[in-house]
């Protein structure tokens, strides 16, 4: 059990409990307060399971604006399920401009990596629900999940969607795959070697990788092959501890640690990885889900409540810091008009 983590969870109840009626005009999270706990390694906030690994929130409050900005590209740091996604026009600005009240989880666009063309998917605005958004802020549909805790989402290059499971329904057995052709219909199941499933991300030729635990909280990496019906275990070179966000970079299949912070680039042959760059992330406290675009990367850091950027493949420590409104950041994406 991760001890230090409840010991940062529990001061993050009283801090929520003592702020949650500061300040007029500002508007407190939707949770004032976020009661954690662990089962295993997995960490379960309010009693849902997350993707995150730890959690130490102290709210930020910004005064709530009407989005006016003229910017093409948007950032967004998606907070607890059900709540809001904050919504910003970094390099214009690290300051919130807007919310999507009802999102949460993790996101993902039409693009492997980069800025997203007209939309993005949120699969966790409801329990059984996968969203999606067109920039910055309309909602357009829905999709029905027959899975009660989603984690994940990525689109592959034709426009499928792919949408993990963390666990089955009633807390059952989880780690599948749903796979939405053309992002459309009803999906189809894929089961995979995971007992649970965190992150996924395809690469260009169309393999989808995600990573997770093993029934003995270990961590996995697992790929279904273009054409497959068949997930595989993959080997990699190195040891990961906490499973983090699978995303193509442009090169190399890249991997976050949650557990270092530590993104790591990877060469795929067959069932193999092989670690050739390694990219830390100094400062941040737990990127629940990370973005690469060019040059940069973005974090939304359920540690330190916020979102982060970062130079990319150069890492080191942030070049911003998103301020604004935060509650629980599980996800992070970017799309453009």
């Amino acid at each position: 059990m991760n001890t230090s983590g409840l010991l940062k969870c529990a001061g993050a109840v009283v801090a929520l409990a003592a702020v949650s009626a500061c300040g007029s005009g500002s508007v407190a999270p939707s949770g004032a307060t976020l009661n954690a706990s662990y089962v295993g390694r997995t960490l379960f906030v309010n009693g849902r399971p997350v993707a995150a690994e730890r959690l130490n929130p102290l709210p930020r409050y910004a005064e709530l604006v009407p989005d006016k900005s003229t910017a093409k590209k948007y950032e967004y740091i998606i907070n607890y399920y059900g709540s809001y996604a904050t919504i910003f026009d970094y390099p214009k600005s690290s300051a919130m401009i807007g919310q999507i009240y009802g999102a949460g989880g993790q996101g993902c666009t039409n693009v492997l990596y980069g800025y997203g063309k007209k939309i993005f998917w949120n699969p966790g605005r409801t329990n059984d629900l996968i969203t999606e958004y067109k920039v910055p802020n309309t909602l357009l549909r829905t999709l029905f999940l027959d899975y009660t805790f989603t984690s994940s989402c990525a689109m592959n290059t034709s426009g499928d969607l792919a949408v993990g499971v963390l666990l089955g329904n009633s807390y059952g057995p989880g780690g599948q795959v749903v796979i939405f052709k053309n992002a459309t219909g009803s999906g189809t199941v894929y089961n995979t070697p995971l007992a649970k499933e965190y992150f996924d991300g395809y690469d260009p030729k169309g393999n989808l990788f995600a990573d997770g635990f093993g029934a003995s909280y270990n961590w996995m990496l697992v790929e279904l092959p273009k054409g497959s019906s068949k997930f595989v275990t993959v080997k990699t070179s190195n040891s990961p501890d906490f499973p983090g966000s699978v995303q193509w970079d442009g090169t190399y299949l890249s991997v976050f640690d949650q557990g270092s912070s530590e993104m790591y680039q990877y060469s795929v042959s067959g069932s193999t990885a092989t670690l050739k760059n390694t990219v830390h992330l100094s400062g941040a406290s737990d990127c629940a889900q990370t973005w690469i675009v060019k040059g940069l990367v973005y974090c939304g850091d359920a540690g330190n409540n916020d979102g982060e950027v970062f130079k990319y493949p150069a890492g080191g420590s942030p070049i911003a810091t998103f301020t604004g409104n935060f509650d629980l950041p599980l996800g992070v994406t970017a799309a453009k008009k």
